[in-house]
């Protein structure tokens, strides 16, 4: 089926997403800086304004290079592995200072890094939205109640099982009719294709999931490192 065409009501679509201003273009959710090529067929997009579409990019080619360079333990090209991070950053030595600014070694000679929090919340809030306007056909944009960013090997078993348990609990409510949920919810097969409660963009670059049922709790996982979630309530 094709994923563009919804039946939900005509006053939850016309805005941007992000801003809540007139749409002019559509944005890809996420960002194919996150993802290898070949890019997966039928990649999820909203509804946008060219500002927002545009205004995001330099922090989220940030957020994915930083990612990188933390899971290589390197900002040198030749020791990382994503074709897309190696190219960014030959061509853009500015960004490449800023990475290394981010890293520091401590007394035991253990790598650290410390990454622009502002620029991390600003990316994974935009996805976070972007998910939720793509799944329920909703907007939010309210500041979340929850808002967790965390690296998934310093988290503990118990942290990472509860962040995995997704939709344990019986579906009681409806997501909004005809939302790309809704259909999945009655068995209808929609893009992205959906292994457990996540939905695979591509796999080990990109997951996600959005419940319904005691807010909106959007969990997403870049590059099998980073686990965020973001919550609004009801």
């Amino acid at each position: 089926m094709d994923p563009k065409h919804l039946f939900v009501d005509e006053r939850l679509k016309g805005s941007c997403v992000y801003c809540g201003g007139r749409p002019d273009t559509v944005d890809h959710v996420p960002s194919r800086v996150f993802l290898d090529d070949p890019l997966p067929e039928n990649l999820p997009v909203v509804e946008a304004c060219r500002e927002c579409n545009g205004g995001f990019s330099l922090d989220e080619e940030y957020l994915a290079c930083l990612l990188e360079c933390v899971m290589a333990g390197t900002t040198e090209p030749e020791g990382l592995v994503r074709e897309k991070v190696k190219r960014a950053l030959s061509r853009n030595p500015r960004l490449t200072a800023q990475l290394v600014a981010c890293r520091s070694d401590d007394l035991f000679g253990r790598l650290w890094w410390q990454p622009d929090e502002a620029r991390v919340r600003n990316v994974v809030l935009k996805l976070a939205r972007g998910h939720v306007a793509y799944e329920l056909s909703e907007s939010c944009h309210d500041e979340p109640d929850v808002f967790s960013v965390r690296a998934i090997p310093a988290m503990s078993q118990a942290e990472r099982q509860e962040f995995e348990c997704i939709g344990g609990e019986a579906q009681l409510l409806w997501p909004e009719l005809g939302s790309r949920a809704f259909l999945r919810a009655f068995g209808k097969s929609v893009p992205p294709p959906q292994g457990g409660a996540w939905l695979i963009v591509q796999p080990g670059r990109y997951r996600y999931s959005v419940d319904w049922q005691t807010g909106i709790d959007v969990r997403l996982v870049i590059g099998e490192y980073l686990a965020c979630r973001v919550v609004w309530s009801r």
